[in-house]
């Protein structure tokens, strides 16, 4: 995605911002530009917008993964047993990432190897790895998790932060935007991940090895999705084997929305980032004008098919071709 569309979605995601503003102005007595609200939706952001990096590059090869909700709950499950057993944050946050890179294996394993379409094989996952989630907390919420410093990634700032408006997880989520980002411009796989996405037949051709390149996005969207999960549990303080259901579309449809087709090939980090946000502030403001969550639903999946119709709009439309020099 070129920067002009960036900066369209960054432009759409400000009017979003000043309608709700007007609204709220007019409607009620809070404000929604504030630095507290923009924390709140960086707090609210982060999970989702962690989720979608790699969401992004699985979408970029041509794939589909709906399995992340799944593997965050698995995740908040295992990292809070973990905790519990050990109440060592270094081991909270490297089980999350150890979970979250086994999950993505597995999904691009049988998507590489077995040749399954990755809608079948994440949506037989998405199920496996809520099932195992169940199992390891005996259907219930793992509670009574050790207060250690991992709370603070998505804690309220204090009143000596506030300055800073953006919270400790937002702060680690913008880091990882850039790495990937420089990942997918700078590096042998991130050029490998758009060529296969283009064209997987020509990218075969050219050398490149496609189950190599699938097995790689799908764990880099594991990883993701256990950083998330983590994330979670700073949120909540539990493990919860029924959290995070539908997750994975609020991903899917930031990615679209950033600029990421469905059809492969195409993807902007930002544009994944902004996409979360223009999510994220929709629910915030229907939420603080007091619309019901039955409605916010509605909203949600009307944007997630408006998101996928100028997606096929876009993909349809004939290119540009330069006019030959008379």
């Amino acid at each position: 995605m070129k920067a002009k569309g960036v900066l369209g979605v960054f432009l759409a995601w400000v009017v979003i911002c000043i309608i709700f503003g007007v609204l709220l102005h007019v409607y009620s007595d809070h404000s929604f530009l504030t630095p507290g609200n923009f924390e709140l939706m960086m707090r609210q952001a982060v999970i989702v917008g962690l989720g979608a990096i790699g969401m992004a590059y699985v979408i970029m090869t041509g794939g589909i993964d709906l399995s992340p909700g799944s593997t965050i709950a698995l995740t908040t499950v295992v990292v809070a047993i973990a905790l519990k057993a050990t109440n060592n944050p270094f081991i909270g946050i490297g089980v999350s990432i150890l979970c979250g890179l086994i999950a993505g294996f597995i999904n691009g394993l049988l998507v590489a190897k077995l040749k399954v379409g990755p809608f079948i094989v994440t949506l037989a996952t998405m199920l496996i790895f809520r099932g195992v989630a169940k199992g390891f907390s005996h259907e219930q919420t793992v509670s009574s998790v050790p207060d250690t410093w991992i709370h603070m990634f998505t804690a309220a700032l204090g009143k000596t932060e506030k300055w800073q408006v953006i919270p400790k997880g937002g702060w680690v989520w913008i880091a990882l935007l850039i790495v990937m980002t420089w990942v997918l411009h700078r590096t042998v796989f991130g050029r490998n991940v758009v060529a296969v996405g283009s064209n997987e037949k020509t990218a075969r051709l050219c050398g490149i090895n496609i189950s190599r390149v699938k097995i790689g996005v799908y764990t880099i969207g594991g990883l993701f999705a256990g950083i998330a999960g983590l994330m979670q549990v700073s949120r909540v303080g539990i493990g919860d084997p029924t959290i995070a259901v539908g997750e994975e579309l609020k991903m899917i449809a930031a990615v679209v929305i950033g600029g990421g087709s469905l059809l492969g090939g195409e993807g902007n980090m930002l544009g994944a980032a902004i996409g979360t946000l223009i999510m994220t502030t929709i629910n915030m403001g229907c939420s603080q004008l007091g619309i019901d969550n039955w409605i916010q639903e509605i909203i949600t999946g009307t944007i997630i098919v408006v998101a996928v119709a100028l997606d096929r709009y876009r993909m349809s439309r004939p290119a540009k071709v330069a006019p030959e020099p008379a």
